[in-house]
């Protein structure tokens, strides 16, 4: 199967709710979201873009989803070359606890290991939209 695939299986999974069928696809040491800095949402705490190591702390990035509605979450195009897979998203989430409303086309960007596992997943957001949605109560 090739990596192209196994993202397009995997966003099947998302839409049909078979979490245990994403973490299955990836390595036991997948880096989700690190960042050499960090992001502008780790430092703000939103709980959907925190740095995890590993498929269980990876299971808490689907738990994080709960707190929104998701609208609109389309991948528009899955492109890849060799290890890397990038797929084109576009969405629009409302946060739960604050109400707030935010469309986002996104970037999610996959990279496997020479066994087919995802070892490394990072999105490319506007963070900035992230942030204020997550943080509108705080700022008023």
């Amino acid at each position: 199967m090739s990596n192209q695939q196994t993202v397009q299986d995997i966003y099947a999974a998302f839409g049909r709710g078979d979490i245990p069928a994403i973490l299955d696809r990836l390595a036991p040491d997948v880096r989700w979201d690190h960042l050499p800095d960090g992001s502008g949402a780790q430092r703000h705490a939103v709980p959907w873009l925190a740095e995890r190591t590993g498929p269980d702390e990876v299971a808490g990035f689907f738990e994080a989803l709960a707190a929104l509605d998701f609208h609109t979450f389309a991948p528009r195009m899955i492109l890849g070359a060799g290890e890397t897979v990038v797929a084109l998203i576009d969405e629009d989430v409302t946060v739960r606890a604050t109400g707030e409303r935010f469309r986002d086309a996104t970037a999610h960007v996959w990279t496997f290991g020479p066994d087919g596992r995802v070892v490394a997943f990072r999105h490319l957001v506007d963070t900035a939209k992230h942030v204020e949605a997550y943080a509108a109560r705080a700022l008023v």
